[in-house]
């Protein structure tokens, strides 16, 4: 409990059988989780296995995608504030009472990678990704008149029930970039929110999302495209 919310914790899982259950206690040991939602998005052999060797509660989604995942979670739960964090390890418990205690006053509260002081060596955050997430992160900021923002795509965010239910209706995306929209539509509505810095460690196993530089081009050119596209609207 925070300050008389429930808090729940929500990780997706698809490949992540060797470090789920050290990201689960790591989050479960914050004083202020209640609870700690699995959505198993068709994980790999084993992953339920060592999900039940802890106190999180596992469910299903079975269309694959982050954004599919992400929104079973969200709607799983009757919890006031709802973490999203991953369980591959990159992301610290530590972090929790962080966002909390901006919950306070906020009712989003994204996380950035961007940091360089709280980024580890070996870390997925590289030179030129930094660059990219940040300069999206001012475009955005001078287009919808926002709060600043520097990494549109951290995954480790809090959110009130409340304020989800206010632009879920508008993330379409099913996939990874579900992030990155999640965070336009939050600009995009005058959701209040904050970004805040946190920990990014070295995560268990291999990304296959960004691990190259013609991947990073090509990720960065999709949320330049959806930032335009979404403040386009009317």
């Amino acid at each position: 409990m925070w300050q008389g919310k429930k808090v729940t914790v929500i990780f997706p899982t698809y490949r992540e059988k060797t470090s789920i259950k050290q990201a689960i206690n790591d989050f479960w040991r914050r004083d202020y989780v209640d609870e700690v939602v699995v959505v198993n998005n068709n994980a790999e052999p084993g992953t339920d296995r060592e999900v039940k060797k802890t106190k999180a509660r596992l469910i299903y989604e079975r269309r694959q995608g982050y954004g599919y995942a992400i929104k079973k979670g969200l709607s799983s739960t009757n919890a006031d504030l709802l973490i999203i964090a991953e369980p591959d390890g990159s992301f610290d418990g530590r972090d929790v009472v962080k966002l909390l205690v901006y919950s306070d006053d906020f009712d989003m509260v994204f996380g950035s990678r961007t940091h360089v002081p709280l980024v580890s060596k070996g870390s997925d955050m590289t030179f030129y990704k930094r660059i990219g997430d940040v300069l999206l992160g001012k475009l955005v900021t001078a287009l919808f008149l926002c709060a600043p923002l520097t990494d549109l795509g951290c995954t480790l965010r809090v959110t009130t029930k409340k304020a989800w239910k206010r632009i879920g209706k508008h993330v379409k995306a099913c996939d990874n970039i579900f992030a990155t929209e999640w965070v336009l539509w939050a600009a995009k509505t005058g959701v209040h929110f904050m970004e805040i810095p946190i920990h990014y460690k070295s995560r268990w196993g291999k990304s296959t999302a960004t691990d190259t530089f013609k991947k990073q081009i090509v990720w960065g050119l999709r949320k330049f495209f959806l930032i335009w596209n979404v403040w386009t609207i009317r």
